[in-house]
């Protein structure tokens, strides 16, 4: 399929998938909805200094990127595994302005280090941050017990509707340790209903730039 970067709203560049016309993030503003809603509800919703993260489609780095900034802003220890089946190439990599944007050209290596490490092996990519990518589909997810917290960061239901449903969210509170925090971008009632029926208790939160609202979900 057809790819481009683009810059969005707050002047940060993603990806766009032109054949589907979808973003890797927010049109209006891909840091901003990065923060808001990884960050301002999911990061900061754990009680924890040394925590293990799942992100559903690790993509261009960026949530990874402002957790790892976090983590040193907060003197946090993170385990991070993000989930990817079709990494992004090297020259959209280059393309990406996220460290410049976010004051941080003095942390590039690390971003850069993120995605020049190997799939499926354990990488340190700080002295507080420690990453495991792995390649493959969403729906082999078979951790049990493991995370404080899951991103959820999956193309939109309108072009993968297989990702958000109860089958996937199921393995999701799987992956969950109890009182693990799951937070998306998504607000739609049928992916709410789905994280119901598998036993979260879910929260509608007010939404990123351009978004009215957004879900978090929670294992009892």
């Amino acid at each position: 399929m057809k790819r481009e970067i683009i810059t969005t709203k707050d002047g940060s560049t993603t990806i766009h998938i032109v054949d589907w016309d979808e973003h890797y993030h927010s049109k209006h503003g891909a840091i901003q909805e990065a923060y808001h809603v990884f960050i301002d509800h999911g990061l900061s919703a754990i009680n924890k200094k040394q925590l293990s993260i799942l992100e559903m489609g690790f993509g261009t780095g960026l949530n990874a990127f402002i957790t790892l900034l976090e983590a040193r802003k907060r003197k946090l220890h993170i385990d991070y595994v993000g989930i990817e089946a079709y990494p992004v190439l090297p020259e959209e990599l280059g393309q990406l302005n996220y460290s410049k944007l976010l004051h941080a050209e003095d942390q590039q290596h690390q971003f850069d280090k993120m995605h020049s490490c190997p799939w499926e092996k354990p990488c340190s990519i700080s002295d507080y941050f420690g990453l495991l990518k792995r390649q493959t589909d969403f729906r082999e997810i078979q951790d049990k017990d493991k995370f404080n917290l899951i991103y959820f960061d999956a193309f939109g239901a309108r072009v993968q509707p297989e990702l958000w449903t109860e089958l996937i969210f199921q393995k999701m509170y799987n992956a969950l340790c109890p009182q693990g925090v799951l937070v998306t971008y998504a607000a739609k009632g049928s992916v709410r209903r789905a994280m119901l029926a598998v036993g979260f208790e879910v929260e509608r939160l007010p939404g990123p730039p351009g978004k009215r609202e957004m879900l978090r979900a929670t294992k009892p």
